[in-house]
C-alpha cells in the first residue's frame, strides 16, 4: 500500500544522527528502485543511451562500496537508542478491557481469569464501574444494562428514561436496582452481536471487590458517568476512595475532569495513577462544560491532576474517509513533553482495521508501540494476548532464526491480500513481504500462451463481465457449474485489454481488500513470471497446473508441455532455486515425474479428516508432498478447535511433506482459539508439523516465523500457541456435540491424460519479465538495506547487458 505506515514515517523523519544516516540509506534505496524501473522500461523501448549507462554503472559501484557504511551506521544507531520511546523508557502496559472481552462476555469472571492467564505479569484488567442503588460498585461494560446483560427478559417492565449528559436515554440502569438483585438474577451476554454468543448467560455480574479473588493482580477502574450518579444521589468519589483502601487499584480513569480533580488530593503520593480519558469524538465535558479539544491544547493543565491520558487510537494515527492512514499526529510527543503518559484505546482484533494493516492486528499495534518517533505508554484492548505478544515478541526479531530450519512461506497468487492476485504488483509485494516461494496457477489462452491466473474463469479476477467479451459467457460442467468467460476463449492480447480485480472473499461482510488499488497491476505470462522470480533471492516457485485433460481433449492445448518448455527456456532446469509443480490431477504429476526432476505436490481440494494408507501409497508413486485445505487440519466445534485430524500425521509419517493453502488474515476466517489473530493462526498450523503454508498475506506468516518468541522454550503461557481443543475444554466442562467429521481421502488416481487435440499453430509472445513496481506494505519484512542491495545488483546486471 503506497500510502503505508513505513513511508509516512520516513517522510516525517527528522534529519538528525543517526536517523539522518538511515534516511539517506532509505532515499538511496528508493532512488535505486526507481532507476531500476526506468531502466527496465527503457531497455524494452531501446532508448537507453550508452553514456547514461556508463554514468549509472559508476554511480552504482560507488553505492555498493559505500552501502556498508550506511548499514553499519543504521545498526549502530539502533543499538544506541532505548528499546521503548515511552515517557519513562519502560515497556508499554497492556490493559484488557473487561478481561478478555473479545472472546467472552465483558467483565465476566472467566473473562478476567483468561485475560490474566494470557497476559504478562504486568498486565492490567479494566473494570467499568457502575453504582447500584445501594451504592455498591459493579463491573459492567455500559451504563445501560440492556447492552450487555439479559435484564430485558428478567425485568421486562423495568425500562426507564433518563437524561445522560444532556442526551435522553431509555434502558435499564444500575441505579434502579440493589446490587444483590443484579448479581443474583442477571447474566452477562456478549456486548457485540458480531462476536460469539456461545458463552452468553453463563456468568453473572461481579462486584468490584471480587477482582482480587480472581487473581487479578493489577486493576484499572474506569468511572464514566460521575455526574449521572451524583444526580441520582450516589457518591462515586466516596466509593472509589473506600474501595481503593480495600483492594489495590493501579489506575483510576474518567472523562470527567471534575471527578478526577475531586479525588486527586487523596491519591497524592500513592501508587494509583489518575488518567483523563477522551471520547471518540469532540464533545463537552459535563463536569466542567469545557471542550475536550481545549484539554488537548492545554496538556500542562491536565498534568495538574492526572498522570496521563487515554485517547482513541485515531487521535494518534487518524484515518481518512476511505480507511487509509493519514500521517500520525504529534499528540504522543506533546503529551510526553508535558510529562503525561499516553494510553491508546479502541484495539480489537475483530475491528475493521485500516487497510494499511492488511487485517493484521499485530501490525497495527506495532505502529503505536514501535513508531519511528514514539511509543505509546499502553494500550487498551479487547484481546490483550495479541497486544502482549506484539509487545514482547513481534517488536523484535528472534535471535534463534539462524539456527532453526523454518517452514516455507508460500504466496497464494502472490500477495493477493494486498493486490489483485497473479499480477505483477502482487508478485513484487510477495517478494517484499519475504515469501520463500512464489506461486503461479497456470491457465492457457486461446493462442496457446500460458499465463498466471487463479482460475481459467476470468469473471472473478478481471473486468471481463463489463467488457465486450461478456457475450462469451458459457457453462462448462467439466470445469465449474456456474457460467464463466474462460481464458482459452480469448487471446493473450485480448486478455491484456482487461483490468485485474482484487478478490475479497469476505467482501459480503464488509471486509474488502485494499480497495484503493482494487484494479492495480498487470497480468503476467508464465514466461514473465519465471524470468522475474529467477532474478530474485527467493527459495523457488510453485506452479499449479489445472484442467489439463479438458484443455488437451477439447481445446488442443498441452498445458503440461507448455509449463516444461517455459521452465526450460528461462533456465529453471539449471538453477538452484526450487521448482514445485502442483496439481489436483494425479495423471499430470505422473507425466511430470516421467519428464522432469521437479518437486511434485498433490493438491487435495476437498476437506478431509484422514487419508487411508492405500491412498498415501498411491501418492508416494508420483509426489513427495501433499497440499491440503485449512479445514483438514483441525476438528471443529462451533468454530473452536476440538482437536487435530490425522491428516498431517498421515502425510508426515509416510515421509511426505504437508502444506496447507490459502490461509487468510480476515478475522472472520480465523478460528476462535486463535483470537481472531492471523499470526496466532499461522503458529497453530505450523505447530502441527506442516512443512509450510500458502497465504495471500505472506508478510504476516513471515513475521510470525521471525518473531522473538518463535519456538521459544519454556515461554510464559501468553507467548505460546494454543493447543488444539484446550481453550474450549477450559471454558466449557460440557462442550456441545461436535459435528460429524469430514470424509477420508480414499482414492487419488485418475485416468491418464488424453492425447492433445490437433489445432492450428499457436502464436507466441516475447519473453520478458514483468515491470517491477515499488514495494509497499504496512507490515513488510525485508529491510531497506536488503532491498537496496538487491536492486543495485539487478541494476548492474542490466547495465552490463544493455
Amino acid at each position: 500500500m503506497q500510502e503505508g505506515i513505513e513511508r509516512e514515517r520516513e517522510r516525517e523523519s527528522r534529519w538528525s544522527s543517526p536517523a539522518s544516516v538511515l534516511l539517506c540509506c532509505v532515499f538511496l534505496s528508493e532512488s535505486t528502485i526507481n532507476f531500476s524501473h526506468s531502466l527496465i522500461f527503457a531497455r524494452r523501448r531501446s532508448v537507453f543511451p550508452a553514456t547514461m549507462r556508463l554514468v549509472l554503472t559508476g554511480f552504482l559501484l560507488l553505492l555498493l562500496v559505500s552501502a556498508p557504511l550506511f548499514v553499519g551506521a543504521q545498526k549502530a544507531g539502533s543499538n544506541s537508542t532505548r528499546a521503548w520511546k515511552t515517557l519513562t523508557g519502560s515497556r508499554p502496559v497492556v490493559v484488557g478491557r473487561g478481561g478478555f472481552s473479545g472472546l467472552l462476555p465483558d467483565s465476566s469472571g472467566v473473562a478476567y481469569q483468561l485475560g490474566q492467564m494470557l497476559s504478562s505479569p504486568d498486565g492490567v484488567s479494566w473494570c467499568d464501574v457502575q453504582l447500584a442503588k445501594d451504592a455498591v460498585g459493579l463491573c459492567v461494560r455500559d451504563l445501560n444494562l440492556a447492552n450487555s446483560t439479559n435484564i430485558r427478559s428478567i425485568f421486562p417492565k423495568g425500562a426507564k428514561t433518563y437524561d445522560v449528559n444532556g442526551v435522553s436515554m431509555t434502558g435499564w440502569f444500575t441505579v434502579d436496582y440493589d446490587s444483590s438483585v443484579l448479581t443474583t438474577n442477571i447474566s452477562l451476554v456478549q456486548a457485540l452481536y458480531s462476536r460469539s454468543s456461545m458463552f452468553d448467560l453463563m456468568y453473572g455480574i461481579l462486584t468490584v471487590d471480587v477482582l482480587p479473588k480472581l487473581n487479578v493482580s493489577h486493576v484499572w477502574l474506569n468511572v464514566e458517568h460521575d455526574v449521572f450518579f451524583t444526580e441520582h444521589k450516589l457518591n462515586m468519589t466516596a466509593y472509589i476512595l473506600t474501595i481503593s483502601k480495600n483492594i489495590t487499584v493501579d489506575y483510576v480513569s474518567s472523562p470527567e475532569v471534575g471527578f478526577l480533580r475531586s479525588i486527586a488530593p487523596s491519591f497524592n503520593g500513592s501508587k494509583t495513577k489518575l488518567i483523563l480519558t477522551f471520547p471518540d469524538s469532540a464533545s463537552i465535558d459535563p463536569s466542567t462544560k469545557l471542550s475536550y479539544n481545549s484539554y488537548l491544547k492545554n496538556l500542562t493543565f491536565v498534568k495538574t491532576f492526572a498522570s496521563g491520558i487515554l485517547v482513541p487510537k485515531s487521535y494518534i494515527w487518524p484515518t481518512g474517509a476511505d480507511r487509509y492512514l493519514l500521517p500520525h499526529t504529534s499528540l504522543v510527543l506533546d503529551a510526553h513533553a508535558a510529562g503525561l503518559v499516553v494510553f491508546a484505546s479502541g484495539f480489537a482484533n475483530d475491528n475493521a482495521l485500516s487497510y494499511n494493516y492488511a487485517y493484521d492486528p499485530v501490525a497495527e499495534y506495532l505502529s503505536y508501540l514501535k513508531s519511528t518517533d514514539f511509543s505509546v505508554d499502553g494500550v487498551l484492548s479487547d484481546f490483550p494476548v495479541t497486544a502482549e505478544v506484539a509487545t514482547d515478541c513481534f517488536s523484535k526479531a528472534s535471535n534463534r532464526s539462524s539456527v532453526l530450519e523454518k517452514p516455507l512461506v508460500i504466496s497464494f497468487l502472490g500477495s493477493s491480500g494486498i493486490y489483485a492476485g497473479c499480477t505483477d504488483l502482487a508478485y513484487q509485494q510477495a517478494i517484499y513481504d519475504g515469501a520463500d516461494i512464489l506461486d503461479c496457477p497456470v491457465q492457457m489462452t486461446k493462442d496457446g500462451v500460458p499465463i498466471c491466473l487463479n482460475t481459467t474463469d476470468l469473471v472473478p479476477s478481471t473486468t471481463v463481465s463489463t467488457s465486450n467479451f461478456s457475450s462469451l459467457l458459457k457453462t462448462i460442467p467439466e470445469i465449474q457449474q456456474q457460467g464463466g468467460v474462460f481464458t482459452f476463449d480469448l487471446t493473450w492480447e485480448e486478455i491484456q485489454t482487461l483490468r485485474p480485480v482484487i478478490e475479497s472473499p469476505y467482501g459480503f461482510q464488509g471486509l474488502f481488500r485494499n480497495p484503493r488499488y482494487a484494479n492495480a497491476g498487470n497480468f503476467t505470462t508464465l514466461q514473465e513470471f519465471l524470468a522475474f522470480t529467477k532474478n530474485h533471492p527467493i527459495t523457488g516457485v510453485l506452479i499449479d497446473i489445472q484442467n489439463a485433460a479438458y484443455l488437451a481433449q477439447n481445446q488442443g492445448l498441452d498445458i503440461v508441455n507448455s509449463v516444461i518448455k517455459a521452465l526450460d527456456s528461462v533456465g529453471y532446469n539449471q538453477t538452484k532455486q526450487r521448482v514445485m509443480i502442483q496439481s489436483v490431477d494425479s495423471a499430470v504429476l505422473i507425466k511430470l515425474k516421467e519428464l522432469t526432476n521437479y518437486t511434485l505436490v498433490y493438491k487435495v481440494t476437498s476437506s478431509i479428516s484422514s487419508i487411508l494408507p492405500s491412498a498415501i501409497q498411491e501418492i508416494k508413486k508420483f509426489a513427495s508432498a501433499v497440499s491440503i485445505r485449512k479445514e483438514s487440519v483441525f476438528t471443529l466445534n462451533n468454530y473452536f478447535t476440538s482437536g487435530l485430524t490425522s491428516v498431517v500425521q498421515n502425510i508426515t509419517s509416510a515421509n511426505l511433506t504437508a502444506y496447507v493453502y490459502d490461509l487468510r488474515n480476515e478475522f472472520t476466517s480465523v478460528y476462535s482459539d486463535f483470537f481472531s489473530d492471523p499470526n496466532t493462526q499461522a503458529g497453530a498450523y505450523l505447530k502441527t508439523g506442516l512443512g509450510g503454508l500458502s497465504t495471500g498475506f505472506p508478510a504476516t506468516a513471515k513475521a510470525y516465523l521471525n518473531n522473538a518468541c518463535y519456538d521459544l522454550e519454556n515461554a510464559p503461557l501468553y507467548k505460546q500457541i494454543p493447543v488444539a481443543g484446550s481453550l474450549l475444554s477450559y471454558l466449557l466442562s460440557n462442550p456441545p456435540p461436535a459435528p460429524a467429521p469430514y470424509a477420508s481421502l480414499t482414492n487419488v488416481t485418475q485416468q491418464a491424460l488424453p492425447p492433445v487435440m490437433q489445432r492450428p499453430p499457436n502464436t507466441t509472445v516475447p519473453s520478458s519479465a514483468p515491470p517491477p513496481q515499488p514495494p509497499s506494505s504496512a507490515s513488510g519484512i525485508l529491510s531497506y538495506s536488503t532491498i537496496f542491495y538487491v536492486h543495485m545488483l539487478l541494476l548492474l546486471s542490466l547495465l552490463l547487458q544493455a
